[in-house]
Parts: structure tokens; C-alpha cells; sequence
């Protein structure tokens, strides 16, 4: 008691004697007022900044940050266009594309799934746990683990719930008639971009253009609502093709049992219309099926009808003679003399078969005479020939607007020696293309003109080049005609029962490297057209290196010709133009020297 009372009466003694109470030595305060100041300043200021910051973002820049906001979790969405169909000319579906989805993942997201899910997601997309593994690890953050997988595979998939793992639709092209027709539809890529063919040729009428929808997703992923579309998906346009399915699988079908028959390395077929130019059937042997190509080699893929180039041989022999005759030098009756069946020129014979002695020019092509065409040719200048050559597309690049398309080779015609400008004139020397051959006998076909050939259906009859005179070419037709029914002709095996027939055969040594491969080699073909009293279609038929017996056109080639063509003559209802209605083909070898 009595020191707490002393304390506060030492406290007011103190101040009785006018001490301060915060001169206490222990009380005193060392700082400096000044800093306490700052500090509120500070304070202040800070608040005021705050306090402006929040006027600022709930009221000037508002939008800004709900935009920011919403980028979080609302996302865009690219809406894939369904590519066109393509079709026969009758409207067949030849390929669609079908609704899949490509599988990918956020992969350090989706390895914190169970072991077992993994497993089983793996299976599912045909692969091994430890390449499933693999993809996760090229890439933290997206990875595709695998592209157009179909729709009932993604249903399993989406029921194992994994984090981390999404899906994209995209489409997948189906061809229905698989290798069927595959050298002319061609097929596409993973992107559903065309790679061969008309797939390829066509691509920017096939393609469509892709369109965008908002939507909001959760923190997996996941799309919990639809918030608008952005673009709208535009599908690509559907094609129309020239061919006709009924005669596509009757030319592959031929052509395949031809190359299995004669034991050949490849065959190919090509039916024109001879009204419309319109490319009805375009056949290869071997082939692939575009819904599989795992195993897909080059042999395969190779479209010969239109890549490859070969010696057409004795096929080319009416051009030269149609020239000789269109220019007044010869008529089908006037006779040359093929002397014993050898001929030199400059030290370089040619020869026939067999001896023919004095034949009329109609002859020449009947028995396919070497030495007859030279000497025809001989009385002609190189410049005529080669503008014959040239004017009815060969050596020319083609305007098919086919991708792959060759021009084939013919050489300048100053360059040429008459030997050169002999064997030319049988079709050695020259290289062509199936296609090329056969379009160049619409000069024979049409009354002596040619029109474009087209891949897509036709709706107006194109206009003609003039080329050789109307009588010329109708000499010609008799001509051909005679190479299928004439007693000497090399081309018996070309019939059809009830319809007249005209066409050429055409044997030569394949060439490899640029030289004649040792031991020969040999191509077959025959170019034929049908009916004659008003021809309808132009067939072309080319077997590349039987290995039987036959290797002559008219024995390899023909006989795929006459098959085809019965067959298309009846599918397209064309009315038989002859009385004969059995064919009984005498002993005959085909044979024309190379």
C-alpha cells in the first residue's frame, strides 16, 4: 500500500514541479516525427490507388476483363465440312466420307489415369501400352494418338472417363467399290485431302470449307454447354464422273484375267465414247483397295493407262497411212511392192513376217506390213508425219485434267534419218500412253476429227478438231475392219457376235533404260472400235510382258478387247449393226514383226 501510494505521489510531485511526464528518460521517444508521417502518407495513397483500381475494373475496363474472364473457359470449336461425293454417271456413290474422330490428349493429364485404363485405351486404339506410353511422352502438352478412328471404337473409349483425353470430328473417305475403280477415284489423305487421281485432280471442288462454334467447357475438358455458333461449315460439292460402273468392273475384270492368263507383269484397258469423248472405263491390273492401302506398293499405285509410256507398234501404222492417203499420195487400192519380206535402208533392213510380194495399201494394214508403211512413209516429208503425230496428241502434254498424265516422247522431225522415219511409221522410236493411243483414233472413229477426252459426265457434245478428211477416215474404218475379218488379218480374236468390228493390233520389244531389254520383252495391245457402221466406243488394251507362248497383240490383247465389248455394247443397249451371230476364229498366231 504504502508504494503504490508513493508512486502516485511521486507522479504528482513530479509534476508539481513542472516536469514532464514524457521527459521520462524511459518514455522519451528516439524517432523522428517526420518518418510517422510518411507512413500515413504511404498508407493513404495505397488506399487511394486501390480504391481507384476497383472504379477501374468494375466500371472503364469491365469488358475487357470479362472477355479475359471467359477465355478460361469458353472455347472455339472448329466444325469440320463433309467433303463431296463422288459419282458415277449414273449416280452411283463411288466415295463418302463417313463420319470418325481423331482421339488426343493432354499427356501429363492423362498418365495420372490408372495403369489399367491406359491399358485398355491402348487396345483400343491398336497399339501396345508401351507406344501409347511413347506418344505421351513427344509432347507435355497436346498430342493426336490417333486419327479417323470410327465411331463404335470412340464409344468405348468414352466410357473409361479418362482425364486428359479428348475427341475431334473429322470424316474418313469410303470408296464402296474398292479396287474396282480405284486408278480413277484415286483416295485421300488423313487431312481428307486428295492424294491420286481424281480425288487429287478435283480437290478444290471436293474440299469444303470449315466452319467454328463457343462453347464452355469444365476444368476436364469437358463441353457443359453450347454458347453459339461462330461460322457455319460449308460441304465440299459433289462430282459427277464420266464412267459407268457397269463397264468399269467388266474392263477390270478382263484385264485382270488377261494378265493371269498370259502370265504378264500388268495389263490396262480404256473405253472412250466416241460421241462425247467421255472416259467410260479406265482398268489396271495389278490394283489396291484405297479403304486399305497398309500394304500399298508401287506396282500397286502405278495408273498405266495414263503414267505409263510404251512402243505402240503396229497400232500406229493406220496415222501414216491415213496421211499418205488424206494428202493424195496413195489410195486403199494402190499397190506396193514389199519385195521378199526385207527391206534395207542405209544398211538397216526391216522386215515383214513372211514375203507378200505386191500388195494394195488395204493389205498393208491387214497383214500389218513393216516394209509396205516404211515405203509409204519414205515417200512422205518428216515434217508432215510429225505434224500428223503431233495433232492428234502425241508427244504433246495432255489436257485431260488428269493428275499423272504423260506426254509421251516424239522427237523433232529435223533430227530424223530415214531409217528413224521408217520404223516411226510402225511405232517404233515414238513413245504414247494407252490413253493417248486410243484418243487419237477418234480421228478414225469421227469421220477424221478429234475431240477432248473428259474424266467428268458431259452434257453438250464437244466441238471436233478436223484433222484428216471425212472420206479418208471412212477408208480407214474398211481398212481396220479388215485386220478383224480378213482372211490375212491379225486381229481374229477381236470379234463380236452380232456387231462389226475395226481395230489394230500392235506388238513391240520393251524398252528399259532407254535400250531394248535383253531377252526381249514384250508389249501387247490393240486398239479397236465398235460398232463400224456407226462406231460407239473406242477400246484400247495393253498387256505389258506375258510370259506364255502368245505375246502378240492380236493373241494377248485382242480377245480382252472382244470381251469388254460385248459386254459394254449390252450394258449401254447399242443395237447390233451385223447378221453374223457365231464366231469361229480360224488357226491364227497374231503375229506382226516388231
Amino acid at each position: 500500500m504504502k508504494r503504490g501510494g508513493n508512486g502516485v505521489n511521486g507522479s504528482r510531485v513530479a509534476a508539481s514541479k513542472g516536469v514532464s511526464f514524457s521527459k521520462s528518460p524511459v518514455l522519451a521517444v528516439s524517432l523522428p516525427t517526420w518518418r510517422s508521417r510518411v507512413v500515413l502518407f504511404v498508407l493513404f495513397t495505397a488506399f487511394a490507388a486501390l480504391g481507384a483500381r476497383a472504379m477501374w475494373v468494375q466500371g472503364v475496363s469491365k469488358e475487357f476483363l470479362v472477355a479475359k474472364g471467359m477465355d478460361r473457359y469458353q472455347r472455339n470449336i472448329e466444325l469440320p465440312a463433309t467433303r463431296g461425293k463422288i459419282m458415277d454417271r449414273n449416280g452411283q456413290v463411288l466415295a463418302s466420307s463417313l463420319p470418325v474422330k481423331a482421339v488426343w490428349a493432354i499427356p501429363e493429364d492423362l498418365l495420372d489415369n490408372p495403369p489399367e485404363k491406359l491399358r485398355q485405351l491402348a487396345g483400343l486404339l491398336e497399339m501396345s501400352e508401351s507406344e501409347l506410353r511413347k506418344k505421351l511422352k513427344s509432347d507435355n502438352k497436346f498430342v493426336y494418338l490417333k486419327r479417323q478412328v470410327e465411331m463404335d471404337v470412340i464409344a468405348k473409349i468414352d466410357a473409361l472417363k479418362l482425364i486428359g483425353l479428348d475427341t475431334r470430328k473429322e470424316y474418313k473417305r469410303f470408296y464402296p467399290q474398292g479396287e474396282v475403280m480405284t486408278h480413277l477415284v484415286g483416295f485421300t489423305n488423313v487431312e481428307d485431302a486428295g492424294q491420286e487421281s481424281m480425288e487429287l485432280a478435283q480437290q478444290k471442288t471436293l474440299v469444303g470449307a470449315t466452319g467454328s462454334k463457343r462453347v464452355i467447357k469444365d476444368g476436364r475438358g469437358a463441353i457443359v454447354e453450347d454458347v453459339g455458333l461462330q461460322k457455319p461449315p460449308h460441304d465440299g460439292r459433289d462430282l459427277t464422273l464420266s464412267v459407268d460402273s457397269k463397264i468399269q468392273y467388266i474392263a477390270y475384270s478382263q484385264v485382270k484375267a488377261a494378265v493371269e492368263k498370259f502370265k504378264a507383269k500388268a495389263g490396262a484397258a480404256v473405253v472412250l465414247d466416241v460421241k462425247t469423248g467421255e472416259v467410260l472405263a479406265l482398268a489396271n491390273w495389278p490394283t489396291y483397295d484405297p479403304n486399305d492401302r497398309k500394304k500399298l506398293t508401287g506396282a500397286q499405285l502405278r495408273n498405266r493407262v495414263v503414267t505409263d509410256t510404251f512402243e505402240p507398234g503396229s497400232t500406229l501404222k493406220p496415222f501414216t497411212v491415213a496421211l499418205a492417203m488424206d494428202t493424195g499420195r496413195i489410195s486403199p487400192r494402190t499397190q506396193i511392192d514389199t519385195g521378199p519380206g526385207r527391206f534395207v535402208i542405209n544398211g538397216a533392213p526391216i522386215s515383214d513376217t513372211k514375203p507378200h510380194g505386191v500388195i494394195s495399201v488395204a493389205e498393208i494394214i491387214e497383214m500389218s506390213s513393216n516394209i509396205g508403211t516404211s515405203k509409204i512413209a519414205l515417200g512422205m516429208p518428216p515434217q508432215a508425219m510429225w505434224e500428223m503425230f503431233t495433232e492428234v496428241g502425241f508427244g504433246q502434254q495432255p489436257k485431260f485434267g488428269f493428275p499423272g498424265a504423260v506426254a509421251g516422247r516424239v522427237r523433232p522431225y529435223k533430227s530424223w534419218r530415214p531409217i528413224e522415219q521408217a520404223t516411226m511409221s510402225y511405232g517404233n522410236g515414238i513413245s504414247v500412253s494407252l490413253l493417248q493411243l486410243a484418243r487419237a483414233y477418234m480421228l478414225f472413229a469421227r469421220n477424221g476429227d478429234i475431240i477432248p477426252l473428259s474424266f467428268q459426265k458431259v452434257t453438250e457434245p464437244p466441238v471436233g478438231q478436223q484433222i484428216i478428211k471425212p472420206q479418208t477416215a471412212r477408208d480407214m474404218r474398211e481398212m481396220l475392219e479388215r485386220v478383224v475379218t480378213g482372211e490375212h488379218g491379225t486381229a481374229k480374236q477381236a470379234q463380236v457376235a452380232g456387231y462389226r468390228v475395226g481395230g489394230k493390233t500392235g506388238t513391240a520389244y520393251k524398252v528399259e533404260n532407254g535400250k531394248y531389254a535383253m531377252p526381249r520383252k514384250y508389249i501387247g495391245s490393240f486398239v479397236g472400235m465398235v460398232p463400224m457402221s456407226d462406231p460407239r466406243f473406242i477400246i484400247a488394251v495393253m498387256i505389258d510382258e506375258p510370259t506364255t507362248r502368245e505375246h502378240f497383240g492380236g493373241q494377248v490383247a485382242a480377245p480382252t478387247f472382244a470381251a469388254v465389248a460385248s459386254n459394254a455394247l449390252r450394258a449401254m443397249n447399242v443395237p447390233p449393226d451385223s447378221t453374223v451371230t457365231h464366231i469361229v476364229v480360224a488357226d491364227d498366231d497374231g503375229s506382226e514383226v516388231m
